[in-house]
């Protein structure tokens, strides 16, 4: 079995101390913490890149994800500037996971006004092409429909390649994902493990057709577990039978540092197999 690589979610809520959580999941071994991106509401939540950059600065090792920056909410050239920011100063440890933005309440709420499912994509993939261009060149230009850069100089240049991981699931954002991104993080729920699997085959077949390696892009899932389930870990051995190996655990909030060290220890064996 190829090595799987696990995670777990630090919830936004103010409730929970990000910091050391982050920590006690790096002190057990986790390879990455990760955070969702809604800033709207009425519970009283951390912006998730200000939380994940006080994570960053207390861990050393662990990696840095997020599942997922909603791209409505924020300048594609700015995210560019502010990831690689983040990843040099964390030194090469974050995941920039990117999605087109499925809080409709939240960005009309914020006075972003509502976009189209095609509008969400078209933003999407005009963001990875602007992040990924003010990463590359000297001076970057682009005129899209929703984004645009105009000689936009980004320095310094990101020290390595910063991996992008893409959330998505209908059949154009799929296909976004597989000619443009390094990674698919998919939520177990929002479709079921036999749809999952049909869209990680859709993805794979998308980075084909653009003349890529199909098998360099990351198959990442998001799961909501109850760590004392035998099921659970059934579960994560059925998916990265299908070629999921990333997996991102989703605990809730109450006790979570506890949560964390029961899911390390019914996950052990899984990891070494």
């Amino acid at each position: 079995m190829t090595p799987l690589e696990l995670g777990v979610n630090i919830p936004s809520s103010t409730a929970v101390d990000p910091v050391a959580a982050a920590v006690r999941a790096e002190e057990l071994g986790f390879d990455f913490v990760s955070a969702s991106d809604h800033p709207s509401g009425t519970s009283p939540t951390n912006e998730t890149w200000t939380m994940l950059c006080f994570v960053a600065s207390a861990t050393s090792r662990i990696r840095i994800a997020t599942r997922v920056l909603g791209v409505p909410y924020r300048s594609p050239a700015m995210v560019a500037k502010m990831a690689e920011t983040l990843d040099r100063l964390s030194g090469g440890r974050l995941i920039l996971g990117l999605g087109g933005g499925s809080a409709d309440d939240e960005h009309r709420a914020f006075g972003l006004g509502v976009r189209t499912p095609r509008e969400k994509t078209v933003g999407l993939e005009e963001a990875v092409t602007i992040i990924r261009g003010l990463w590359s060149q000297r001076a970057f230009t682009f005129d899209g429909s929703l984004y645009g850069t105009a000689s936009a100089e980004l320095e310094p240049k990101p020290v390595r390649p910063i991996p992008i991981w893409l959330g998505t699931f209908a059949p154009r954002a799929l296909g976004v994902t597989g000619r443009l991104a390094d990674g698919w993080i998919p939520s177990l729920g929002y479709a079921g493990e036999d749809e999952l699997v049909a869209m990680r085959g859709r993805v794979l077949e998308a980075a084909a057709t653009a003349g890529r390696d199909a098998s360099a892009i990351t198959c990442a899932v998001n799961l909501e577990i109850d760590p004392n389930d035998p099921a659970a870990v059934d579960q994560v051995a059925r998916l990265a039978g299908h070629g999921f190996t990333v997996f991102n655990f989703m605990l809730g909030s109450a006790d979570l540092e506890g949560r964390f060290e029961q899911l390390a220890a019914s996950l052990q064996a899984l990891s070494s197999a």
